[in-house]
C-alpha cells in the first residue's frame, strides 16, 4: 500500500495556514478536480477524494491538531470506529462545513451564484441585489469640515405595478412544473448527487404565464431617487463610504444590494495635503529672510502670523501646529507645514544694483555673511591644492 501524502502538502498550504486560506487552497483545487470537469478521469477523481480528506482533517480544529501532533497515526489512536479520517464517516464526514463550499464549488462549474442571500420558500435560491458605486466631488475646505451632499442614483427596484411578482396584476406566477418550485434539478453522476438551475425557470421556480404590461416579466424597473449622504470631516481621496441596502433590489426576496460612495477631494489652488498634514509653499524676500520678519501665512481657517528667524534659508520648512486637516474618525487636527521660498530679486535699478555690489564687497571682507558659500570653495580649494 502506498505511503499517504501529507495533508498540508496535498493542499498545497503551510501548517499555520489560516482557515479562510484553508478554505480558499481546497475550493480551488476541488473545482480543477472535480469529477464533473473531468468525466471518466480516474485520476482526477482519486486526486478529489484525497484532497476532500486532507480539508476533512485540517478544517476540523480537534482532527488538526490531532494530525499535527501525531501525523497520519492518529487514525488509528481512538476516536470513533468509523471508515475515514479519525473515525469518520469517510473522506466527507466530520465538521468541516463541506454542504457550504460544495455549494460554491456547484456554482462555479454550472453558473450558479453564489453570495449574500439563502432559500426563499420552494427551495429557490434568494440573492442580493447587485452593490453600487457612484463618486462624490468636494472641496478640500469640505473634506476638513465634513458636509452633506444630496446624490441622485439611478438603479433597478421592485415594480410598482406588480411590487416584484412580474405578474399582471390579478395573477400570479405559476409553480414550474419541471423543477416543482425548487429553482434547480438534480442529477446523479456516480456517487455525487449535483444540483443545477433547472432549464425551463432559470432557477426561478416560478413560471410567469401573464407577465406586468409594465416590466414585462422581470420584476424590475429603473428609478431615479436621491439620498442625502453624510460626509464625515477628515475624509480624503479614494475613501469609500457604505449605504447599506441602498443597492438595487434582491432577486427571489433576497436583500437589496448595499451602495458604495468614493470620495474625491478636489484639488485646491494653495494647500497640498498628505493625510491630516497641510502643505503649502510662501515666498519671502531677500531681505526677509535676511533680517528675519513677522509674515501672514493662510490657513484653512484664516491668516495667521508667522516669525521668520533672522538668516532663513530658502525652502526651510515651518511647522504650525494644529492648523491641519481634521483627522478622520478620531477627532484633533493635524499640522501645517511652510516651506518659506526666497525669492532673488530682478529688474534692479541702479541704486539697488550698487547698494547690492557694496554689499557683496562687505561680505567678502567679513567673510561670515555667506558661511555656507565660504565654507564650499574653502572645500575645494584644499581638494586642488
Amino acid at each position: 500500500m502506498a505511503e499517504k501524502r501529507d495533508y498540508y502538502d496535498i493542499l498545497g498550504v503551510a501548517k499555520g495556514v489560516s482557515p479562510e486560506e484553508l478554505k480558499k487552497a481546497y475550493r480551488k483545487l476541488a473545482i480543477q478536480y472535480h469529477p464533473d470537469k473531468n468525466p471518466g478521469d480516474k485520476k482526477s477523481e482519486e486526486k478529489f477524494k484525497e484532497l476532500s480528506e486532507a480539508y476533512e482533517v485540517l478544517s476540523d480544529p480537534k482532527k488538526k491538531q490531532m494530525y499535527d501532533q501525531f501525523g497520519h497515526q492518529a487514525a488509528n489512536m481512538g476516536g470513533g470506529g468509523g471508515q475515514g479520517p479519525f473515525g469518520g464517516a469517510g473522506g466527507f464526514g466530520g465538521s468541516a462545513d463541506f454542504g457550504d463550499i460544495f455549494g460554491d464549488i456547484f456554482g462555479d462549474l454550472f453558473g450558479g451564484g453564489g453570495g449574500r442571500g439563502g432559500r426563499s420558500r420552494g427551495g429557490r435560491r434568494a440573492r442580493a441585489g447587485n452593490d453600487l458605486e457612484t463618486q462624490v466631488d468636494i472641496t478640500f475646505e469640505e473634506a476638513h469640515q465634513g458636509v452633506e451632499k444630496v446624490i441622485t442614483i439611478n438603479k433597478r427596484v421592485d415594480c410598482e405595478t406588480c411590487h416584484g411578482s412580474g405578474a399582471k396584476p390579478g395573477t400570479s406566477p405559476e409553480t414550474c412544473k419541471t423543477c416543482q418550485g425548487r429553482g434547480e434539478m438534480t442529477f446523479q453522476q456516480g456517487f455525487f448527487a449535483v444540483s443545477r438551475p433547472c432549464t425551463n425557470c432559470h432557477g426561478t421556480g416560478q413560471i410567469i404565464a401573464s407577465p406586468c404590461g409594465t416590466c414585462k416579466g422581470a420584476g424590475k424597473q429603473k428609478k431615479t431617487s436621491q439620498l442625502s449622504v453624510t460626509i464625515p470631516a477628515g475624509i480624503d481621496t479614494g475613501q469609500r463610504l457604505k449605504l447599506s441596502n441602498e443597492g438595487e433590489a434582491g432577486e427571489q426576496g433576497g436583500p437589496p444590494g448595499d451602495l458604495y460612495i468614493v470620495i474625491n477631494v478636489l484639488e485646491h489652488d494653495f494647500f497640498r495635503r498628505d493625510g491630516a498634514e497641510v502643505i503649502c509653499d510662501v515666498p519671502i524676500t531677500f531681505v526677509q529672510a535676511a533680517l528675519g520678519a513677522e509674515i501672514d501665512v493662510p490657513t484653512i481657517d484664516g491668516k495667521v502670523q508667522m516669525k521668520i528667524p533672522a538668516g532663513t534659508q530658502s525652502h526651510k520648512v515651518f511647522r504650525l501646529k494644529g492648523k491641519g486637516l481634521a483627522h478622520l474618525g478620531r477627532g484633533g487636527r493635524g499640522d501645517q507645514h511652510v516651506r518659506v521660498m526666497v525669492e532673488v530679486p530682478v529688474k534692479l535699478n541702479p541704486e539697488q544694483t550698487e547698494a547690492l555690489r557694496k554689499f557683496d564687497e562687505l561680505a567678502k571682507q567679513d567673510g561670515k555673511a555667506h558661511p555656507l558659500h565660504h565654507g564650499f570653495f574653502e572645500r575645494v580649494k584644499r581638494i586642488f591644492d
